[in-house]
């Protein structure tokens, strides 16, 4: 358990002799759902991966805000020593490893965020209550979805805050996108989920194409067959693949020297 503010955080290291590489949830999973992408790659990589507050095993808070998770990050890093990782970071924690690596660019290899991260500007007024209702409406499935590690341990109206809250930070992306110095291998899922239909989902993975454009850094990976909530289950490979892939860039480099 690694103390952070008013809180704790359950946090598993492999303490593995490779690259470091962190893995950063989805909004309400939990570290669970890393464990495919964390096989294949095997046990020559340092795997880092955490709940985040309320989620999984960690202690609850008062403050479940976006600049709260980026804190996190610096605080697990701190607490084991971490120095320059690859952050892989699925939906919300897409978006944290982007913003954390925009914040910290000599502290980082690269990022590669799994369906996510997309400077998507659709929020409005019908948008948040459209948002406030779906997850009055799902308040009796929390229960099960947490102890599938697909739900945190506080109110259905606090769920829908956190989600309009990363939605907001969303639209104002695009800065932090054109300000990555460091690689992003992106992996894009296909069709809709449980929040957004297929045709959605489309227009905000597409909002992606004019940020890479402006960013060399930046590429998308893969786009994959299965959708947003069953990617880390289906296409683990494909993740995996993108993290080979930052961590190949960086060694290439000295490849090349000349003794």
């Amino acid at each position: 358990m690694v103390p952070v503010e008013d809180t704790a955080l359950a946090v598993t290291d492999t303490r593995g002799p490779g690259c470091p590489v962190v893995y950063l949830n989805g909004c309400y999973a939990d570290q669970s759902h890393w464990r495919r992408v964390i096989d294949e790659l095997g046990s020559g990589w340092r795997h880092i991966t955490y709940d985040e507050r309320a989620r999984g095993r960690s202690k609850r808070s008062a403050d479940y805000s976006f600049e709260a998770c980026v804190r996190d990050v610096d605080a697990v890093l701190e607490a084991r020593n971490v120095d320059r990782p690859i952050l892989v970071g699925w939906s919300y924690g897409a978006a944290l490893a982007v913003h954390w690596a925009n914040r910290n660019p000599d502290r980082v290899l690269g990022v590669v965020p799994v369906d996510g991260a997309m400077p998507y500007d659709w929020i409005d007024d019908a948008a948040r209550e459209r948002i406030r209702t779906l997850f009055r409406r799902l308040r009796w499935m929390f229960p099960i979805a947490r102890r599938l590690g697909l739900a945190a341990r506080f109110s259905a109206e606090q769920h829908a805050e956190v989600n309009i809250g990363i939605n907001e930070s969303l639209g104002a992306l695009g800065p932090v996108l054109d300000g990555l110095t460091c690689p992003g291998r992106w992996v894009i899922a296909s069709g809709g989920n449980l929040g957004g239909g297929a045709e959605e989902m489309e227009r905000a993975r597409a909002t992606l194409t004019p940020a890479l454009a402006r960013n060399p850094h930046l590429e998308v990976n893969a786009k994959v067959a299965s959708n947003h909530s069953k990617i880390l289950r289906k296409d683990f490979r494909a993740v995996a693949d993108a993290v080979r892939e930052i961590a190949s860039a960086h060694e290439a480099p000295r490849s090349h020297e000349v003794t």
